[in-house]
């Protein structure tokens, strides 16, 4: 009865978070066809420039003490590791304003596209919004409230679509995509922060000695996930940045419409999968020492999804492109046939990751992440004189073999072996 009431609840959270996630998804997706009619490529290009400069800093904005918000026993420390995750957010941001007030032109410079120039201003404001929605998401996920966490979700779909539409129709160029992004990021935090602030009993638990003893306990996260993730975020949004510097900012537009279609999976559903995949395993961790079980289950579950989905787009994602976005963007359905495959692995690979975070096997994360990092740049690096499909195709065949390396690392650690 202990098993079925397990699978039962693991079930009820994902479809808690897939409902909201997937409402999230459906309202950006559904109104893409009008962007890409009102937007240019450049203007997606901008934007996605953008947005890998704030993903690359909010990856990092907490020191990745918001993943050890899962971990503790009590809630008591739990609330201190939200807390030490809020001061090292704010502090990122501020000095990122620093740098950004002092060397805006050199970035703008660096970075090859003057428009970007006046926007660089509102990266660090948006940093810390991306910085407390994780810590809040992570909090959130500890005590189970799933509903608020996909109401999240659907609040911060609706500003952004509803930004990027209206803006759209009234102003050309990237200012309604790029505002979008911003305030999007901003009102996702308003339902998950309610249900911190009203627990007044626990926020007096927060003390400066409280806070020391967390990070000093945790301080596994900065030292070693911390470059983990720096790796893994310049796999991703370093690769934009040089795609927008070695080819061309349209290229990037392309691109980033490419990796937002193909990421739908890894967001919509694994994203909740993982997220859910994340508290099993740490119960089951606590109870016998592995996560063999749940692991097992959900490896099963996103090898049909990803079939299912992935089997279909190969087929026919160049003219489903075509026919959705516009003729102008054929050549993106092109690049989307090619990284089907790697976003097929990737998407198992994404919620079964968190293996690493359950473990606290970071050191080996690192290694890792570090080592798809310099591999990934070596591929750019020698593409950068030939075409951009050239690249891709070197892309898929090294990211899947990477990915299947790690898949085998988290499935060893699941097992109980280091």
């Amino acid at each position: 009865m202990g098993k079925l009431k397990v699978k039962s609840d693991f079930t009820k959270n994902v479809l808690t978070l897939l409902t909201g996630t997937t409402v999230a998804q459906a309202i950006p997706i559904a109104i893409s066809p009008i962007l890409t009619r009102l937007y240019t490529p450049a203007d997606f290009g901008v934007v996605a420039l953008f947005m890998a400069l704030v993903a690359s800093f909010g990856s990092i904005a907490n020191g990745r003490y918001e993943l050890a918000i899962m971990l503790p026993k009590k809630d008591e420390d739990a609330i201190n590791l939200f807390a030490l995750s809020l001061i090292i957010t704010t502090s990122i941001s501020i000095v990122l304003f620093l740098i950004v007030l002092f060397l805006n032109d050199k970035i703008a410079l660096w970075l090859g596209n003057k428009e970007i120039k006046f926007w660089l201003y509102f990266v660090p404001i948006t940093v810390f919004f991306v910085g407390l929605y994780n810590s809040l998401d992570k909090y959130n996920t500890r005590q189970k409230n799933y509903k608020d966490i996909a109401k999240s979700k659907v609040i911060k779909s609706f500003v952004l679509a509803t930004i990027q539409l209206s803006i759209g129709f009234i102003k050309q160029g990237a200012t309604g995509l790029v505002s979008g992004q911003i305030l999007a990021q901003m009102f996702a935090n308003l339902k998950l922060l309610k249900n911190i602030i009203k627990n007044k009993t626990l926020l007096e638990k927060i003390s400066v000695d409280s806070i020391k003893s967390q990070a000093k306990r945790y301080i596994k996260f900065p030292k070693y996930s911390l470059g983990g993730v720096i790796a893994s975020s310049l796999s991703v949004h370093f690769v934009e940045i040089l795609i927008s510097s070695f080819f061309s900012i349209a290229t990037l537009g392309f691109y980033a419409l490419v990796q937002r279609i193909l990421g739908l999976p890894s967001s919509l559903i694994g994203g909740s999968i993982g997220q859910v995949f994340f508290q099993e395993a740490t119960q089951e961790k606590h109870r016998s020492g592995k996560a063999i079980e749940i692991y097992k289950k959900t490896f099963k579950k996103l090898l049909i999804l990803g079939i299912l989905f992935f089997g279909f787009l190969y087929f026919s994602v160049e003219d489903i492109f075509t026919f959705v976005f516009g003729q102008k963007w054929q050549i993106a359905g092109v690049y989307a046939q090619i990284l089907t495959p790697l976003f097929f692995i990737r998407f198992i690979y994404v919620s079964l990751s968190m293996t690493y975070d359950v473990f606290e096997s970071l050191k080996i994360e690192l290694v890792w992440q570090v080592s798809y990092f310099l591999g990934l740049m070596a591929l750019l690096y020698i593409s950068k004189s030939g075409s951009f499909e050239s690249f891709l195709y070197m892309f898929t065949i090294y990211g899947s073999i990477m990915y299947l390396i790690s898949l085998y690392i988290t499935y060893q650690l699941a097992k109980g072996k280091e």
